[in-house]
């Protein structure tokens, strides 16, 4: 039985090997996660189909595996390992059928083992239409290096436009460098995490105009709610923060200001306004910064956002998010205040639309000053948009009632 990369998450068609947990030879059991892969910042369980052997692994920590990519050979118990092909779902353990043996979409049939105009390394043509692939033909482009931004990564015509323009401009390759002619050196590989944080970053900041506007809150009345109330949180293992009542104030600002709550569908020209509340919520990790998912903020209280905090932070520092936990973000809350600084600028999580930066707080003239920063997309929003809802932000967390701290 050969054990194959499945789809990992919705849009994501490569991996990173992390960890490896059997050797050949060794007997397995069906489920038993014979290794894992990293995606997204994520990272999934590949479980065995069935019971059986070990025969061979093809693969080897940080190598970068795709879609459909044999990862390891089991020979079941009372029969060989040839022939049978499943894909597994990092989340389900069923075995699905391999699309290796069916012809691609639009009926462009193949033997297994050729290679299709535009396929990718996994073996799979990427998903794109039959016109789509006509024009992509037409138009000598290979649509296996286009990022798709339909449903399930499905390559759109708007996808294979940005592609050729990104091609016409022609980025230049960095210059190669012997930095020891100058002194002494030391290099540390650039890891598939922080390869991920710097696709996302480099996307958002080149297809997204940043503004951004700074304010600050008073919070003096909130640090001695802390104070009051801290220790009745602390019964349930819980921790009474500032960005608790952040998430908790946003998450209401969002049911009203729906656009920013939105995403620009830059195919086809309009604004999709969200009627759920998931907060991204940025975590510094050794691994890089990660940004778990908070879902339907706005219908949690108080107590019940500061336990999912504590939860994912957790589940972030440990490594074990799900591609789950990070997807489906509405808007996103980066907060510093824990590490020092002021007002910064944060990137907006694409495709979200804006994001708010928090900083340390500081005392000024018997007031304690919360540095807030709302980094906006102005292709969707306008400066007198974000005025508003960063005043309003300011007096929801200036006017916190007491009674919902208690709830």
């Amino acid at each position: 039985m050969e054990i194959r990369l499945p789809q990992l998450a919705e849009g994501a068609d490569s991996g990173t090997v992390a960890n490896i947990l059997v050797s050949a030879g060794d007997k397995v059991q069906k489920d038993q996660t014979v290794l894992e892969v990293e995606n997204q910042k994520a990272v999934a369980p590949i479980p065995a189909t069935s019971a059986g052997t070990i025969s061979q692994i093809h693969v080897k920590p940080g190598d970068t595996v795709s879609v459909g990519q044999l990862l390891v050979t089991l020979s079941e118990e009372g029969g060989g390992s040839a022939g049978h092909v499943a894909v597994v779902s990092p989340s389900s353990p069923h075995p699905a059928p391999s699309p290796l043996s069916s012809p691609p979409e639009g009926g462009e049939g193949r033997v297994r083992g050729e290679r299709v105009q535009g396929e990718g390394l996994s073996g799979f043509p990427p998903p794109a239409s039959p016109s789509i692939r006509k024009m992509a033909r037409e138009l000598g482009v290979d649509l296996s290096k286009v990022p798709g931004s339909g449903n399930g990564g499905r390559i759109t015509p708007e996808d294979v436009r940005r592609h050729l323009e990104h091609l016409q401009k022609g980025a230049a390759p960095a210059p190669k460098i012997d930095f020891t002619k100058w002194g002494s050196v030391t290099r540390e590989p650039f890891t598939p995490m922080r390869q991920a944080i710097a696709r996302a970053m480099e996307d958002s900041w080149k297809n997204i105009p940043h503004v951004t506007l700074f304010d600050e809150a008073d919070v003096a009345p909130l640090q001695e709610l802390i104070r009051k109330e801290g220790s009745s949180y602390e019964k349930e293992g819980l921790k009474l923060t500032l960005t608790g009542f952040v998430i908790r104030v946003l998450a209401q600002l969002l049911t009203k200001h729906l656009r920013f709550n939105s995403s620009l569908d830059e195919a086809s020209r309009e604004i999709v306004l969200k009627k759920y509340v998931h907060i991204g919520i940025a975590v510094d990790t050794e691994q890089g910064l990660i940004v778990p998912v908070l879902r339907d903020a706005d219908k949690k209280s108080l107590r019940q956002i500061s336990r999912l905090l504590q939860e994912l932070a957790e589940k972030a520092r440990s490594r074990k998010l799900t591609a789950e936990d990070l997807q489906g973000g509405t808007f996103t809350v980066s907060n510093q205040g824990g590490i020092g600084g002021g007002h910064f600028t944060p990137i907006i999580h694409r495709p979200e639309v804006a994001i708010l930066g928090v900083g340390r707080s500081k005392k000024r003239e018997g007031k304690e000053m919360l540095p807030l920063a709302v980094s906006f997309d102005h292709r969707v929003l306008d400066g007198a948009d974000a005025a508003r809802f960063t005043k309003e932000l300011v007096e929801g967390l200036e006017n916190f009632p007491e009674a919902e701290v208690k709830r």
